[in-house]
């Protein structure tokens, strides 16, 4: 984790552990941390589940996931409020499995992937949809907002998950206590190994970047709902929205 963290991080925790001794380490972390990872891009499939395609009334794409690149200054730690946009009459609150790069990497091969990856996270990751419903083009516009994104509160590493139990991990998005989707792994159209490659391949990833691997369903919230990503065996995400 500490490799993960800028040296800002470092000398935050440092100061919250001298003044709070009776605080562990990992308390600090999940307490204070903006987000787990602040040194990498954040890269997205899309549509990486049927039934967040069958939320947008389309097709899963065949040649490949659809993808984007977000600005790492959309995201938010956890329990911090979600901000709706005056810009977007209908916003989505989608839960994934966050794959963590932990070494710098380039045209990672496919039964490698467990080579450049960290661990695994929970992502909650926010859309303007009418945006994308207007002009799918738009896409990186459409997540870009602010406190349009949370990862963490904590990174699981890989070697608790053999890749049965990683095609196990069920993700939930869930709104107002009720869960509104949910799906496992396994029931991903590209799945991990697939994605590291594809997003790897031709372009040198740092680590601390994070690949979003899609959702299983979206969650339209409005001002004053509760949006949770729950990634079982993983970590919970939960979240205002103002």
């Amino acid at each position: 984790m500490a490799d993960l963290l800028s040296a800002s991080r470092r000398r935050e925790i440092a100061a919250l552990l001298d003044s709070r001794s009776d605080v562990e380490p990992a308390d600090v972390l999940l307490e204070h941390a903006a987000t787990i990872v602040d040194a990498g891009d954040i890269w997205g499939a899309g549509l990486n589940y049927r039934g967040h395609s069958q939320d947008l009334n389309t097709q899963q794409p065949s040649s490949g996931p659809g993808s984007y690149l977000r600005p790492g200054n959309c995201l938010i730690g956890n329990g911090q409020p979600i901000e709706l946009p005056s810009q977007s009459r209908r916003v989505t609150a989608e839960a994934e499995l966050g794959l963590v790069i932990g070494t710098e990497c380039k045209n990672v091969r496919r039964d490698e992937w467990r080579s450049v990856v960290v661990g695994v996270t929970a992502v909650l990751d926010m859309t303007a949809e009418d945006v994308i419903r207007e002009n799918p083009r738009y896409i990186p516009w459409a997540k870009g907002f602010d406190t349009f994104c949370s990862v963490g509160p904590q990174l699981v590493t890989l070697d608790e998950f053999d890749d049965t139990a990683l095609r196990a991990i069920q993700v939930s998005t869930v709104r107002n206590g009720e869960v509104v989707s949910s799906a496992p792994v396994s029931d991903m159209k590209y799945d991990p190994g697939y994605l590291v490659e594809y997003f790897t391949a031709g372009r040198t990833f740092t680590p601390g970047t994070v690949i979003c691997t899609g959702t299983p369903g979206a969650a339209v919230i409005n001002s004053g709902d509760s949006i949770t990503s729950v990634v079982d065996g993983v970590g919970t995400l939960s979240h205002t929205v103002k």
